[in-house]
């Protein structure tokens, strides 16, 4: 934040990451506890979220220059966070837990996905995309 703070020419950036510095300072007060790594990227994956949802909402308001910005804010929460696993990784992390549970009914769903989330720890993993290729693998 400093060296964005220096350079006077990335006001974006320094924005971003004061949103970051507030969000992560508001949630450790509020729980009154330190935060743990878990917790930070809980908190990370909610800003995204939040700027996904707003900048399409600006698209489909007709405001594209808002809705830049709120990428460029994403782009930039993305740079702090872990990379995401690729789709062999996925795919593996997903065979690997119907192998280790032992489930073939869609009703044992949540099973699996606790398992294959286990199995990506340290990524950052979209629980939507995941439940889809378990969903896939079920039916």
């Amino acid at each position: 934040m400093i060296a964005a703070m220096k350079s006077r020419d990335d006001q974006l950036r320094l924005d971003a990451l004061r949103m970051i510095k507030t969000a992560l300072k508001k949630h450790e007060v509020d729980s009154m506890k330190p935060l743990d790594e878990p917790t930070e990227l809980q908190i990370l994956n909610m800003l995204v979220k939040q700027r996904h949802e707003a900048a399409d909402m600006f698209r489909k308001g007709n405001r594209p220059e808002l809705a830049d910005k709120e990428e460029a804010e994403l782009k930039i929460i993305e740079s702090y966070m872990p990379s995401s696993p690729t789709d062999a990784e996925m795919d593996s992390a997903v065979a690997a837990a119907l192998a280790e549970t032992g489930s073939t009914s869609i009703k044992q769903m949540g099973v699996v996905m606790k398992a294959a989330q286990a199995k990506l720890a340290g990524k950052r993993v979209d629980g939507k995309a995941l439940s889809e290729r378990v969903r896939s693998k079920l039916t």
